[in-house]
C-alpha cells in the first residue's frame, strides 16, 4: 500500500500541519514516511501544499508529478493541483471560496464544507482537523488512534487541552463529506 497526497491552500490553514500529523500518523504504524512543505516566503495568506507519502515499501523519492489524492482548500490549489490527481484517484476540496469547481470525471470528488463547520463549532483553527476527518473517512489509511498520537507529537504540550476538540473536529468531518457529482452540475447549468 502506497499512499501519495498533495494537501495545497492558503498559509494559516493549517496545511502543512495536517501533512505532518498524517505523516506522524504514519510512523506509529510504522510505515515509511515522506513529509514535503512548499510555501511562499509571505506564510499566512500565501500559498502553501505539502506532499506526503505513506507506504508500506521504501519510498524513492519525495517528488511526484501525480497524487493518488488531492486536498484543496482554495481556488489556486484547485487551478494548479485538480489535473495532478491520477485518473481513479481522489479529490477533496472545502467549497469555500471555490469559483471554479472540479470538472473531472476520471476521478473521485468529495466536498467538505470544513470552514462553515469550524464556525459552528466556535473555534476557526479545528477548520483542518475537520478537512483531515473527512479524508480518513474516504481513505481510512491510518487509525484514528495514531492520529491522536500524531497530534500529540506535532502540537507544542501547552497545547494538549486541545486534543479532544481535535478529535471532535476529526469526527464531524467524517460525518461530513459528500460525494461530488460533476455530471450533476453539468445538467444544472
Amino acid at each position: 500500500m502506497t499512499e501519495e497526497i498533495i494537501i495545497a491552500g492558503f498559509g494559516g490553514q493549517g496545511v502543512l500541519s495536517m501533512g505532518k500529523i498524517l505523516a506522524y500518523s504514519g510512523i506509529m504504524q510504522d510505515e515509511e514516511v515522506s513529509w514535503m512543505p512548499s510555501y511562499g516566503p509571505e506564510m499566512r495568506g500565501g500559498t502553501a501544499n505539502v506532499t506526503v507519502i505513506l507506504s508500506d515499501e521504501r519510498i524513492s523519492s519525495p517528488y511526484l508529478k501525480l497524487y493518488d489524492t488531492a486536498i484543496i482548500l482554495n481556488q489556486q490549489s484547485m487551478d494548479k493541483f485538480e489535473k495532478t490527481v491520477k485518473p481513479g484517484g481522489v479529490l477533496i476540496y472545502d467549497p469555500n471560496g471555490i469559483l471554479a469547481h472540479p470538472t473531472r470525471t476520471d476521478i473521485d470528488i468529495y466536498q467538505i464544507d470544513g470552514n462553515r463547520l469550524a464556525t459552528e463549532m466556535g473555534n476557526k483553527k479545528v477548520f483542518n482537523m475537520i478537512v483531515l476527518g473527512g479524508f480518513l473517512k474516504i481513505k481510512p489509511i491510518v487509525k484514528l488512534e495514531n492520529v491522536i498520537e500524531g497530534l500529540k507529537k506535532s502540537l507544542p504540550e501547552r497545547y494538549h487541552h486541545l486534543i479532544p476538540l481535535n478529535e471532535k473536529a476529526i469526527t464531524k468531518g467524517m460525518d461530513n463529506i459528500f460525494s461530488y457529482k460533476v455530471e450533476d452540475q453539468l445538467v444544472d447549468h
